[in-house]
């Protein structure tokens, strides 16, 4: 086995870690006590090729592997998780899906826009009663002459208020369950989509969450994606993928609280020495190391299964349910040796903290991926 990244995945990595330290850095903090959304730097990272890493150069792209875009996520997650969950719907769940299930005409149309930057997506699959039970779909989509007339509420989407396309997973034939959900594509400015107001959340709060409405929208039948009941299947092979990138947002959090506790633990002194030479916080250290370590290993694991073209679904939920519970435990840690200053907004930690919990929920709660996790192992 090579563990040794390549001369490219060297660049990539270093060209997100100098976005990420020297135009994501400057703001976050104001960004995250307004909840004001990162546009400008959502465009740089269109314009450096961040939001179509993995799309096809003849769409646009930049026809990279998933391994690059775990390394980029996790650098710039170090420092701004509300530009890297952007970054990860539109790579993940937006263009993986649409480039891996659409049609070439829906690819034409929409993933260059989408590799550029010039729009941004949405993957709409929860609702009010729809959450980690993903066949409860209310939202429904009724066939007629050449379209479908689409009714529902989606909740919790990532890009809501930003998006010009959504991929709404919607009911078509209630008796099939799970075999009559389908998946649409639904421009933004059709008659009969509306946005709801920007969620007020505990972290991330730069990314817009909303919920999104629609009331009687025409959706032509060629915006379908996939055959007639492909819906279902279609979201769970999306956020396999999906979760490669969760996992490795929640990679970049630990990363970044870690490095900003140990540098924070050589300058601070107590009892007369450097706080990094009791072993108290040696410990904590080594702990977080420990994991971090694991934690990548498990993303770059799954990146390379799925680059490979092998079964990548077990190892996406091992990377994210991990990853994530290290992530929440290694911020709490961060904020513990940075004392009462880690209570303050300015050392960063408490963000980076409040960031990490989401986590463990969305693109599948911790439970979910244990559930994942079980099923495959239990397979005869």
């Amino acid at each position: 086995m090579n563990f040794t990244l390549t001369e490219e995945h060297l660049m990539i990595r270093d060209a997100a870690r100098d976005f990420a330290q020297n135009e994501c850095k400057p703001g976050v903090i104001e960004r995250d006590e307004a909840q004001k959304h990162p546009t400008e730097l959502v465009k740089r990272m269109g314009e450096l090729g961040f939001l179509g890493m993995m799309v096809d150069p003849k769409y646009g792209g930049g026809g990279m592997d998933t391994v690059s875009y775990v390394l980029a996520m996790e650098e710039i997650s170090k420092v701004d998780a509300s530009c890297s969950v952007i970054m990860s719907v539109q790579n993940s769940l937006v263009c993986w899906g649409l480039e891996t299930f659409g049609t070439e005409a829906q690819k034409q149309k929409y993933l260059p826009r989408l590799a550029s930057g010039e729009m941004i997506g949405a993957f709409c699959l929860s609702e009010p009663e729809a959450g980690s039970d993903a066949t409860q779909q209310r939202t429904t989509a009724i066939e007629k002459d050449d379209h479908y007339l689409v009714n529902g509420v989606k909740n919790w989407i990532t890009n809501g208020g930003h998006a010009g396309i959504y991929l709404v997973i919607a009911q078509t034939d209630r008796e099939k369950r799970h075999r009559g959900i389908n998946a649409f594509i639904v421009e933004r400015e059709w008659e009969g989509v509306s946005v709801g107001p920007k969620e007020n959340k505990l972290g991330i709060r730069g990314s817009d969450t909303h919920s999104i409405m629609f009331a009687d929208v025409k959706v032509p039948k060629e915006n379908r994606i996939g055959e007639d009941g492909f819906g279902f299947k279609f979201a769970m092979k999306t956020l396999d993928g999906g979760r490669i990138g969760i996992a490795s947002q929640a990679l970049g959090i630990a990363s970044g609280a870690y490095e900003l506790a140990r540098a924070y633990s050589k300058e601070r002194k107590a009892f007369g020495k450097e706080i990094s030479r009791h072993q108290a916080i040696q410990f904590k250290l080594a702990d977080m190391a420990t994991e971090i370590e694991a934690a990548r290993l498990l993303c770059l694991k799954a990146a390379f299964l799925k680059d490979s073209g092998q079964h990548y679904g077990k190892l996406a939920a091992m990377a994210k349910v991990f990853s994530s519970e290290a992530a929440m435990r290694i911020a709490v840690e961060a904020v513990q040796v940075h004392g009462g200053y880690g209570f303050v907004k300015e050392y960063h930690v408490e963000r980076l903290m409040r960031d990490a919990k989401i986590t463990q929920i969305y693109e599948g709660t911790s439970e979910i991926q244990r559930m994942v996790i079980a099923r495959f192992e239990l397979q005869d």
